[in-house]
Parts: C-alpha cells; sequence; structure tokens
C-alpha cells in the first residue's frame, strides 16, 4: 500500500515554508482497521503527512534536486486530538535549517477547526540514485518526472 497524503499545496514560500492540506475521506481504506466503530487517522499517517508536506518544501527548494528524499531523524512529536473522516488536515512545515542534502523542519497538523493534531521536529535527507549505476540515473529521471507532474497537479500553479 502506497500513501500520498497531501492532496492540495495551498502556498509554498521555497526555503522558508509550505501550507497543505489532506482530506480525510471516509473510504479512504485504512479507516476499516483503524477502528472499524470509531474510525480516525492513525498518529502516524498524521505525521506521514508532515513528512510528505516537508518533503514537497524541499523540492521546491532545491529545485527537485534530490530524487529520494527520507526520514533520517525524528527528535520531537506531540499528538493532539483525533482525526475523523470529513475533516481536513492542515500541515504547516517551516524549513528551520539546510546543510547539503539534509534539512531540519517544524511540522504542525491541524483539523479544519483549528484544534492541534500533531506538531513534530525532523530531518529529511535527499539523494540521487545515479551514482549506484547507469540504472539509477534510469530511475532518477523518472523520480523526478514523477514529483515535477505531482507537483503541478497539488500546487495548481499555486492557483495562479
Amino acid at each position: 500500500m502506497r500513501f500520498h497524503l497531501i492532496d492540495r499545496i495551498e502556498r509554498c514560500e521555497p526555503g522558508k515554508a509550505l501550507a497543505g492540506a489532506k482530506y480525510l475521506a471516509l473510504g479512504e481504506e485504512y479507516l476499516a482497521d483503524h477502528f472499524p466503530k470509531f474510525p480516525i487517522m492513525p498518529g502516524v499517517l498524521m505525521l506521514q503527512a508532515c513528512v510528505e508536506a516537508a518533503s514537497w518544501l524541499w523540492r521546491a527548494t532545491t529545485d527537485f534536486r534530490d530524487p529520494v528524499i527520507v526520514l533520517r531523524e525524528l527528535k520531537s512529536v506531540k499528538y493532539g486530538t483525533f482525526m475523523m473522516p470529513g475533516r481536513r488536515l492542515d500541515v504547516t512545515v517551516d524549513l528551520t535549517k539546510a546543510e547539503g542534502d539534509t534539512a531540519s523542519f517544524k511540522a504542525k497538523g491541524a483539523n479544519d477547526a483549528g484544534e492541534q493534531t500533531v506538531n513534530a521536529i525532523f530531518t529529511l535527507h535527499g539523494y540521487a540514485l545515479a551514482p549506484r549505476g547507469p540504472a539509477g540515473a534510469a530511475a532518477d529521471a523518472k523520480l523526478t518526472e514523477h514529483w515535477k507532474t505531482r507537483w503541478a497537479l497539488l500546487t495548481g500553479a499555486l492557483r495562479g
């Protein structure tokens, strides 16, 4: 199973901040298991939405330099209220430090009523597969094309 949790990017200031949204529908398959009579978005997926938003900010900041972005370090996570189906998760991320292929972020998630759902501080690392051989270079090209296409869909060219 693969998740794309950010449905829309509302604003982006490369090198600074990004705001995005996740619209939680009752039909999302993981809600059948978490929990059948009281469906809520799992905390780890709220955190993943924050990491995904930060990845988008890092791609925008570095002009899509790194086709692969991974979570390197998680320093602090705090959860608040439940994220229920039919609500919108608003995620904001701030770039706090960038050094080479590594960047640190502060992220906040809140539901559409403004109630905190998740806060986190973490570090992401980006890299290319090309140094691993010709197949890696081809994979880099496919990934970069994929991310740029998805960026265009999520931002709607930032509604402009």
